[in-house]
């Protein structure tokens, strides 16, 4: 609701808190990258992540993905060789994304199999009570971590699970 300041300012605090309302947030809807290479990292995310290209726009340095789930989860815009390089692990911003590729541990041993046929690096493995995961950098240096929720742990009853200590991942 819109209070013009002149309004504002006669409200006493306790009435003026009526007329505040928290914002609701539903989902993450989707997430922008600057990439060095359009093409290589259109192809890593197309190739490799299996994540579905949608048209481009003619002269327009940018690619988007869907799962289907929404409209686009992930839009590249090519910025070319003047960006700059990411620093360092603990840097202030972005540290990784997260995206689930299934429900079971056998998902996440196929889809090892598929990075290190590929060639991707992983950087890690974590079990992190409710999720099993594996981590990967895309050609520019972020952190994606590729993950399935562990079956029958039920963090809506216990939130206490999400961030208990990680443990080493185990596929077995």
């Amino acid at each position: 609701m819109f209070v013009s300041p002149a309004i504002r300012t006669c409200l006493p605090p306790i009435v003026w808190k009526i007329f505040v309302t928290k914002i609701k947030i539903k989902e993450l809807g989707h997430i922008v990258l600057y990439v060095r290479d359009l093409e290589q990292s259109t192809n890593f995310y197309s190739d490799v992540l299996g994540w579905k290209k949608l048209p481009r726009q003619p002269g327009m340095p940018a690619q988007a993905f869907s799962s289907g789930r929404t409209h686009h989860e992930l839009l590249l815009i090519e910025v070319g060789d003047q960006a700059a390089d990411k620093v360092d692990y603990l840097q202030l911003g972005l540290y990784h994304f997260g995206l689930k590729i299934g429900d079971t541990d056998e998902e996440l041993k196929t889809a090892i199999e598929q990075l290190q046929k590929k060639g991707v690096t992983i950087t890690g493995t974590a079990n992190h009570h409710v999720t099993h995961s594996v981590y990967i950098a895309d050609p520019d240096g972020n952190q994606i971590e590729l993950y399935i929720d562990v079956a029958g742990v039920n963090w809506h009853e216990d939130e206490s699970l999400i961030l208990q200590p990680t443990r080493k991942l185990d596929l077995g």
